[in-house]
């Protein structure tokens, strides 16, 4: 054979793909016609691009192992630079000039609206049953002079004059193929192959106008705070009459003054009197459905817990509702006068709780040597 192109490229004959892509481009960028202009340089460039040709390509590498130049007279090659020869035409372009080539036509006028972001505060009442709100937001809709078009009334649209309707301009350069045409957006009309000459003067020109629109929304019963909900369809209109884009909805849950939230279950605390504990009470207790009659049993300890089935917040799927859970908090009480002091006396005399703690022996006495042998026990 007349030529070895792995000696041309530099590389072994058992190179991998990425070598011999490497090494060309190595060459390439050396012996480039923008980058070295040396005539002299143009044939060993062409020959670079050759030699990496035939060993890029599985088929025309297999056929010069095998000792048949595919580029020598009868050797069935495509000769030359872009013939159907499996030349990386696209990958050389980007490699040099990092863009594209080929038209992409006029680009479509009409987009899709932005989606709109908008806060909307409740009560725990509203996010637990739900609840209709009028919310108020700066918008783009439809300009109804133009209805879309852009366009004074009476007028329309004309074709660029600069691209003439193709949405994009070419230039022709020098490279090392010769000359390559690239193309980019017509400035003029930005890609859009038309023109306005006479613009809505409502819009001017875009097909929309901003003002402050007021919706009513419907909120589902069982909304937490920082869920999401989408409204399709129903935000922004898009440039020259698009689709709208869509609303979303943030919940934000205002602080209850009495009730704290946990998923689907309300929970409190009331504090009760030690007596009220002692010897039972009932009082009136207002839930999110209105007022009920908790009664407190004899002998409740401060952290007993009141359960009241279905008093919480609605599942948002629909399927029931969660628990009020009424903790119960016994008052100690802090100061007492002297009448006072003297009913408590008699009353741990009555108990058997009016001895010194430490007098006490285990199993034996009242509440403190109970609390003394609890706290031993646990030693």
């Amino acid at each position: 054979m007349a030529r070895d192109y792995y000696q041309i490229l530099g590389v072994r004959r058992d190179a991998s793909k990425d070598e011999i892509k490497k090494a060309y481009r190595r060459l390439a960028r050396e012996l480039h016609p923008d980058i070295n202009p040396d005539p002299a340089t143009q044939d060993r460039f062409k020959e670079v691009t050759q030699a990496y040709e035939v060993l890029s390509d599985e088929n025309k590498r297999r056929m010069f192992d095998m000792g048949q130049d595919p580029y020598a007279p009868g050797g069935g090659g495509a000769g030359g630079f872009g013939g159907a020869t499996g030349f990386p035409f696209d990958d050389i372009v980007n490699a040099f000039f990092g863009g594209q080539t080929g038209g992409r036509g006029p680009r479509d006028r009409v987009r899709r609206g932005r989606s709109i972001k908008i806060r909307v505060e409740l009560d725990l009442a509203e996010t637990a049953f739900g609840v209709s709100k009028e919310i108020t937001f700066p918008t783009a809709i439809l300009c109804e002079t133009c209805q879309g078009e852009g366009t004074s009334p009476g007028t329309q649209r004309t074709t660029c004059d600069m691209c003439h309707g193709q949405g994009e301009v070419s230039q022709v350069t020098r490279s090392f193929l010769g000359q390559v045409m690239t193309s980019r957006p017509c400035p003029q009309c930005a890609g859009q192959g038309s023109v306005i000459p006479s613009p809505c003067g409502d819009c001017a020109g875009e097909g929309r106008v901003r003002e402050k629109v007021t919706r009513t929304v419907t909120i589902p019963a069982g909304v937490d705070d920082g869920i999401r909900i989408q409204l399709a369809g129903e935000g922004e209109v898009g440039p020259n009459g698009g689709p709208r884009g869509d609303i979303i909805l943030e919940i934000v849950q205002r602080p209850h003054p009495t009730f704290e939230r946990r998923g689907d279950d309300l929970h409190c605390t009331v504090s009760v009197p030690m007596t009220a504990a002692a010897l039972g009470a009932s009082f009136s207790f207002e839930t999110l459905d209105g007022t009920e009659n908790i009664d407190i049993r004899p002998g409740t300890n401060s952290g007993h817990v009141i359960t009241l089935p279905n008093k919480g917040v609605t599942h948002l799927d629909g399927g029931g509702r969660g628990d009020l859970r009424i903790r119960i908090d016994v008052e100690t009480p802090g100061k007492l006068d002297e009448e006072q002091e003297a009913l408590l006396r008699k009353l741990a005399e009555l108990r058997g709780e009016d001895q010194n703690p430490g007098r006490f022996s285990p199993g034996h006495g009242g509440l403190f040597s109970k609390l003394r042998d609890a706290f031993g026990a646990n030693k």
